[in-house]
């Protein structure tokens, strides 16, 4: 039965490239979503249990105000457990480590599994790490609306209290996964491009001349 999926599998990515791309992308970063929704937790619990790190604020870059008046962080993390504060440090370091890992293991299967990109690894992680920046950036900025809101929800007003930290956890990394699921794709169409096995040669040929 493997052997025929493999089969049909390969027939179908002769056939349809572009959309068996599109298709294993999908499938590959939902795998990499479900690893951060399970590490997300772990560090939380991680660096809520063992350091102080919740009671230490980070807010950081400053964008105008929010609807009551009160400034908004593009980086919002004020000291306290949430749903009162907003995690603290300790939030905002097992955000960034969950995504850090994440990313790293999706560079490397979308690179050699659904793009089968042949081109400078060190090039491609270069412009990588640039969109990896710019995208973090942007959830950032987009988790100052909703992160309090679901927490408060989940926590107060449904009553779940640790329960439902644990699910505002979940549907907020499904939310910055969604934004880099969108704006990762074209990105990665750019970068781990395929080149011709001669015009490969054919470079390192000339690379070799010129040393």
């Amino acid at each position: 039965m493997f052997t025929a999926i493999k089969n049909w599998w390969g027939r179908f990515q002769t056939g349809r490239p572009e959309l068996s791309k599109f298709i294993m992308f999908l499938l590959l970063s939902n795998g990499v979503t479900v690893l951060q929704l399970a590490l997300m937790p772990i560090f939380r619990w991680g660096f809520a249990s063992f350091t102080d790190l919740t009671d230490v604020g980070f807010q950081v870059l400053p964008l105008g105000s929010n609807v009551d008046g009160s400034q908004y962080y593009m980086f919002d993390y004020a000291a306290g457990p949430l749903p009162g504060g907003g995690g603290g440090l300790a939030y905002f370091l097992a955000v960034q480590i969950t995504l850090l890992i994440a990313q790293v293991i999706n560079f490397f299967l979308q690179r050699n599994i659904t793009f089968k990109s042949n081109t400078s690894v060190w090039t491609a992680a270069f412009w990588y790490t640039i969109a990896y920046i710019a995208i973090t950036f942007l959830a950032a900025a987009a988790q100052g609306f909703y992160k309090a809101p679901i927490y408060d929800f989940f926590m107060e007003t449904l009553g779940w209290g640790t329960t439902g930290s644990v699910v505002a956890d979940v549907i907020t990394m499904i939310i910055n996964s969604a934004i880099s699921f969108w704006v990762f794709y074209p990105i990665f169409k750019v970068i781990f491009r395929q080149v011709p096995v001669t015009v490969e040669i054919a470079e390192n040929t000339a690379e070799g001349a010129t040393r």
